[in-house]
């Protein structure tokens, strides 16, 4: 295990009615977050962050993952992803920021939960109780506003000034009672070309 690692926070809500009605099924969002100390703190500006990313992302995406596939039930229970960072107050974003945009911690995520498409994300900085918002979209298709969810939740104490979070989020489905449509449908109605939504 990392030496920096202080922590893992995990969320967990299952929701049963929504606007009224029931869920059904109902809808289970899931977030997991770690709190490490900043590997680059007190080194001045530091060109190279490979090492570290080497050397702590694969960890914490392995371990993160575990922790979500153990609490959603399997990989394919899961249909909706995305992944969040806070840099503490005294660290720069990129040191938050190396640790989550690299496939040596996403891909264990993707990997496990069959997905095709990319990873939503934020990234940001700021003190202890900073809101984590893990951005979802459905593993497989980003223009299904179905799963267009957000993960939100707090850690009390973290991240601490020379502390970084990451984080991954999870939904076993897409938002109770969705019915805006899709982007597909959209771009049809405007006369749009799905594979050239700009029309240019």
């Amino acid at each position: 295990m990392l030496t920096e690692l202080r922590k893992v926070v995990t969320f967990d809500e299952d929701i049963y009615r929504e606007g009224e009605k029931e869920a059904q099924p109902p809808l289970r969002i899931i977030g997991v977050a770690a709190v490490v100390a900043n590997p680059w703190a007190g080194r001045g500006f530091v060109e190279d962050l490979s090492p570290e990313i080497t050397r702590m992302a694969p960890v914490l995406g392995k371990l993160l993952t575990d922790r979500l596939i153990a609490l959603a039930g399997s990989g394919e229970a899961i249909e909706a992803y995305g992944k969040a960072c806070i840099a503490g107050a005294n660290c720069e974003w990129e040191h938050a920021s190396a640790l989550i945009h690299t496939l040596q911690y996403g891909n264990f995520y993707r990997e496990a939960v069959g997905a095709k498409s990319y990873l939503g994300f934020t990234n940001t900085r700021g003190p202890a109780n900073t809101q984590i918002q893990i951005p979802l979209m459905d593993k497989h298709d980003t223009g299904r506003r179905s799963h267009y969810l957000t993960v939100q939740f707090s850690i009390y104490d973290a991240p601490a000034e020379n502390e970084l979070v990451v984080a991954l989020g999870a939904a076993t489905g897409g938002r109770p009672h969705h019915r805006i449509g899709d982007r597909y449908s959209d771009l049809l109605a405007m006369g749009r070309d799905v594979d050239n939504p700009a029309g240019v």
